[in-house]
């Protein structure tokens, strides 16, 4: 079995685990759902109240009235995880290099392959883990993750009010240069006003490419994607965008660096990975 979702609530009559009831459910064996379970697949609402939240110890009970939502994929539930690596931990959030291909946050059928579970385990789930921004799932690069309420608001209030530094690297097609060493890119997305600055790093004649550093002072979705193909210059390997531009090494853009003052130190800070810097 390919893929199957089931939405049910757990009837008066059963009494057992989990792993029990999706057993009497579905035709997907006991190992396979135990797999789904541990990777994410499988969501909870008790006596349908609260929140939806996932469920991945096998042996937990389900009782009469408890809603369920079980999100079975099996070529997702069979990718293998990226390594992600942790740079920095401050406490009350934690500083991460995403690498290409990696979520950032889990979907409904599962999330051992994103980054918050990678961090979830790399703190052998001591601490909550809260997303603070978002990074293209094809964009390698810095991400902050919150490890308490409080500090999460925190952060993403600095990326809402653009008190966020944000650096990033691209290879572009074709020679930029015609455009100066420095440019900036004003073209709206989405209806709302988005500004990308670059500036000239090296050109590559042989293969046609440019290297760009570049800062955004908005966040729109894909911003640096869409605003360089929008000019003729799409970046390399973008599936999206790029207009078949396809590249054997991936998507070539990088989140470089983020700098903000610390909203709990006070003190002005970057961080960047020692292999994008």
């Amino acid at each position: 079995m390919e893929k199957f979702l089931l939405k049910t609530v757990v009837p008066p009559s059963f009494s057992g685990t989990a792993c029990d009831f999706l057993l009497g459910q579905s035709e997907i064996s006991r190992s396979r759902i135990k797999d789904a379970m541990n990777k994410g697949a499988l969501w909870i609402k008790r006596k349908k109240r609260g929140k939806l939240g996932r469920l991945r110890r096998v042996t937990a009970p389900v009782f009469p009235g408890d809603y369920i939502e079980f999100c079975y994929d099996e070529r997702l539930l069979a990718v293998r995880p990226k390594d992600a690596r942790c740079i920095c931990d401050q406490g009350r959030y934690s500083v991460w290099h995403k690498p290409a291909g990696m979520m950032a946050q889990g979907t409904m059928f599962g999330d051992h392959c994103s980054l918050l579970r990678k961090a979830e385990l790399f703190f052998k789930s001591s601490r909550e883990v809260f997303p603070v921004h978002r990074l293209d799932r094809e964009t390698a690069g810095i991400m902050l993750i919150a490890h308490d309420g409080s500090a999460a608001a925190s952060l993403s209030e600095l990326f809402r009010v653009k008190a966020m530094i944000k650096k990033y690297r691209a290879v572009v097609l074709g020679d930029l240069r015609t455009s100066g060493e420095k440019g900036v890119i004003r073209l709206a997305l989405d209806g709302k006003p988005a500004v990308t600055e670059f500036e000239i790093a090296s050109h590559d004649a042989e293969r046609n490419t440019t290297t760009v550093n570049v800062m955004i002072r908005t966040g729109r979705l894909h911003q640096i994607r869409r605003h360089f193909d929008m000019i003729g210059f799409p970046v390399i390997g973008d599936p999206k965008y790029g207009r078949g531009n396809k590249n054997a090494e991936g998507m070539k853009l990088v989140a470089l660096s983020l700098g903000f003052r610390s909203p709990f130190t006070g003190l002005d800070v970057e961080y960047a990975a020692d292999d994008a810097a």
